[in-house]
This record gives C-alpha cells, structure tokens and sequence, in this order.
C-alpha cells in the first residue's frame, strides 16, 4: 500500500538536547512526511540530511493504525538509518487526521525506547500538528500519564497548538501539561493578496509567553527579533522556532493555494538569529505537497497523488547551500546574518524563481495569487566585502547589488519570459567567482492542466 505524501507542519529547533549531549546545545531539526519509502531512501534522507549539518527529524506521523504497515516500515527504516549516529528523530503527531490521543502512548512507547530517539535531559521529546482544541485534561489522560505510568516514559511535550483560540495568548494557563510550543502558521506571511513580508510578531509573544511560564519555545524561521540571548537552556525552560520557504499546492477541491515565498527563507533565518529560540525545525524535508522540501522526494511518497505534476523535476537542494551555514552559524551563537559564514573562501547560494509569470490565465484559480510578483529570488553567503551580485532574466541584467559579508538576498522584479535567469558573483577585479543559472524557461501560460508556481532553485557553482 502507497501512502501520499501530505502536507503537515515543520519546525526548526535550536537549543536543545541530543543524548548524551548537554542541554545548551542548540539543534536543528528537519520536518519530515513520513510516507512509503526503501530502506535505502531511508538511509539516503538520514546521510544527506547529517551531511547538510540538521540534528534529526521531526516525523510527521498521521497514523498509528497498525495495519498501515507502509507506516510503521517506514519509521523502523527511518530509526534503523539513524541508529549509532548523532542524528535523532522524534514524534510529530498529525492531530489533523483525526488521531485518538488515548492510543498515542501505546504507539509512541517502542520508538522512545530506541537508541535514535531524541531526548531532553532523559525526557521524550514529543511534539505534534495542532491538537490545541483538545482540553488539558485530554492530553494529560491520553498521552502523558499512560506515558509515565504504563511505559516508564517521561516525555518532553512541545506541541503546535495554535489551533487554540487565541494562541498563544493563555496556552499555558491553559496547558500545564506543556514543556514547550511551537508556531506552525507564523512560518509564512497570514494568506493574503498583497505582497507581505513574514512577520516575527506570533513568534516573540509566543516565546515571550513559554519563558514567562518557565516553558520553551520551537520556532520556525521567521523575521528576526531581538530578545535577550539565553546562556543555559534546561528543561522546562526553552522555546522552538520554524523555518520555511513558502508554500505552494495544486490539488484541487479548494487545495489550490500559494504563501508568498519570494525571500521567505532568508528572512526567517535572520529572525531566528535575533530571536534566539530553544529550538527551529525546519518547514520541511520532504513535503512535495506544499513544495517547501529541500531533500529528495521519493515517488513511493506521492503516488497516487497528482503532486508529482508540479514536484517533479524541481529539485530544490539548492537551497542548502544557504541552510547549511545558517545551521553553523546559529550553533555558533550567531545573532545577525552578518555572521553567517560560508565553508570556504567561495561565496555559496542559490537563485530561484517560478517558471509561469502571475499573468497567465490560470493563475486565478491558485487562492493568494495576487500576493505572487514576477521576480528571481536570491540569497548569497560572501566571505566579505568587495562582490558584486548580478541578476538576470531573458539574458537581460535586470538588477545589481553591492554585496555584505554574510547573507544577502533580495527579490528582484522583472522575471520575464524566456530562458537565461541567473545570478553572478563577481569579485573587485571583475571577475565571475560563482554563477547559478535556471535549467527552466519562463512560460507565459501553462502547457497543461497544472498551474505550476513551483520553484525553479539552482545553488552557486
């Protein structure tokens, strides 16, 4: 049995603990589908994504019925892969499929007990996808007394709950029960038709609200804001932050939406270098659905799913180039862009763009579309001063801009028709250090019955 790959939330945590690590390590997590897969894709997700520096997995569980076995396959691969390292998974219920928290434990407990199982101070660290409309006492009854009581399990419970009215305003008066939260929607600008920066507004009063009450907080990356820096964080008293791209889908029966991506990425990583949460996971590994992966999507994932028409062929690895040092530079303390270094003395990045302008005529039928500019994206990481960064369209230069040390990026108008989008770097000598050029053409209608808005990327070579 084949199980789509559905869209879900995503997290980056930063200050947490890997066992048998201290608890004022910071990590990053990647969110990740859990869908049908090899034991060898398994493999392949869990080297790549050490390799591109992550601390482990969120896995986004929407079942716990033992007869999909295409489920549980895939987590004992997933954990199997990521035995005898340092990269660790955790739980992420999808409380949006309708899941009986009253079976969670029981389903939970033979994951927990793994080697790979990520812990803080000893504890399981939990976490889900909304479930903030069940009561305290729901949650407390289901899941974390079975936990300690039947298993002997001691869980760590930073949940997304910004399903509860009001959130994050009184979750925790509302939830004793919570060691932590973490911002789902706060990822992406609110859905709308005008263009939008992404706002750290949920995510400062949220982390303000989980320190005050001695909680944590996991962000996603967002914009950045300045909070003062925690020296030690413990259990019982850290947040997480999300990260993310955009969002973008292409399903039918009203799952056809899109929230503005252009420099989404690069801002959430300044935010959360200023912020400084517990946590940030990262929006997502693997979620085709929603278009915000950057690792490998495997077709055993999506079949039976329309989501291959726009996913396929948009490899977006590129965007690595600029996570990796993001991830680097947020363990090293960092609280600016500025210090976002890139591994060698060679500037990294990528360049992206959608290959179908705003004004083709499909486009209404994709809800926020009016939010959508015809732009090509960047996000470069230089050694120092003296680049410049060159931006074309059609072969056409339609943007330079002088270049800081650390990550640059900008959204620059006058995407247009036709193939030649790419990026230069060039040093004080004139010299082109590093390019990215788009293998796609822009079209200015859809060829077929999929409106594409997905992402070209193209990382610096």
């Amino acid at each position: 049995m084949y199980a789509p790959l559905l869209s879900a939330a995503a997290v980056i945590g930063q200050r947490s603990s890997i066992t048998a690590r201290s608890t004022t390590t910071k990590a990053v997590f990647a969110h990740y589908m859990v869908g049908s897969m090899t034991s060898d894709e398994a493999v392949t997700d869990v080297q790549d994504a050490m390799n591109a520096g992550f601390d482990g997995f969120a896995l986004n569980t929407h079942t716990i019925s033992s007869s999909d076995t295409w489920n549980t396959d895939a987590l004992n691969y997933l954990f199997t892969a990521a035995s005898g390292t340092n990269f660790k998974l955790f739980i992420s219920f999808d409380m949006s499929w309708g899941l009986d928290v009253t079976q969670l434990a029981a389903f939970l407990a033979p994951y927990a007990a793994k080697d790979a199982y990520y812990t803080v101070n000893g504890q399981a660290f939990i976490s889900t996808y909304t479930g903030g409309t069940l009561s305290n006492s729901a949650w407390k009854s289901g899941l974390i007394d079975p936990l300690k009581s039947t298993y002997n399990i001691t869980p760590y419970f930073v949940p997304n709950f910004d399903d509860f009215s009001g959130y994050p305003t009184g979750v925790f008066s509302a939830y004793p029960i919570l060691d932590g939260v973490f911002s789902w929607e706060s990822a992406w600008p609110s859905p709308g038709t005008t263009p939008v920066n992404v706002s750290d507004t949920v995510d400062s009063a949220a982390l303000q609200e989980a320190h005050s009450a001695g909680k944590t907080y996991m962000m996603r990356e967002s914009i950045p804001i300045k909070l003062p820096h925690l020296e030690e964080i413990k259990a019982k008293n850290s947040s997480k932050t999300a990260l993310s791209s955009y969002q973008f889908k292409y399903l039918g029966s009203g799952q056809d939406w899109y929230r503005i991506g252009e420099v989404n990425l690069p801002e959430r990583m300044g935010q959360a270098l200023q912020l400084q949460p517990d946590f940030v996971e990262l929006i997502t590994w693997n979620d085709a659905g929603e278009s915000h992966y950057v690792g490998d999507v495997w077709q055993e994932q999506i079949a039976g799913s329309t989501i291959g028409d726009y996913s396929n062929g948009f490899d977006h690895k590129g965007w690595l180039q600029i996570i990796t040092p993001f991830i680097q530079a947020f363990k090293a303390g960092a609280t600016s862009i500025s210090q976002i270094s890139p591994p060698s003395t060679n500037p990294v990045g990528a360049l992206w763009y959608r290959t179908l302008l705003t004004s083709a005529s499909c486009s209404s039928s994709i809800s926020n579309y009016q939010s959508a500019r015809d732009t090509v994206n960047f996000a470069v990481i230089l050694p120092d001063t003296g680049y410049t960064i060159n931006v074309y369209s059609n072969s056409n230069l339609i943007g330079t801009f002088v270049g800081q040390k650390g990550l640059n990026y900008n959204s620059v108008l006058g995407l247009a028709a036709g193939s030649g989008q790419k990026i230069e770097v060039v040093d004080s000598s004139n010299n082109v250090v590093a390019s990215a050029t788009g293998t796609k053409s822009v079209s200015t209608e859809s060829s077929n019955a999929t409106c594409n808005w997905n992402y070209e990327v193209v990382g610096l070579s």
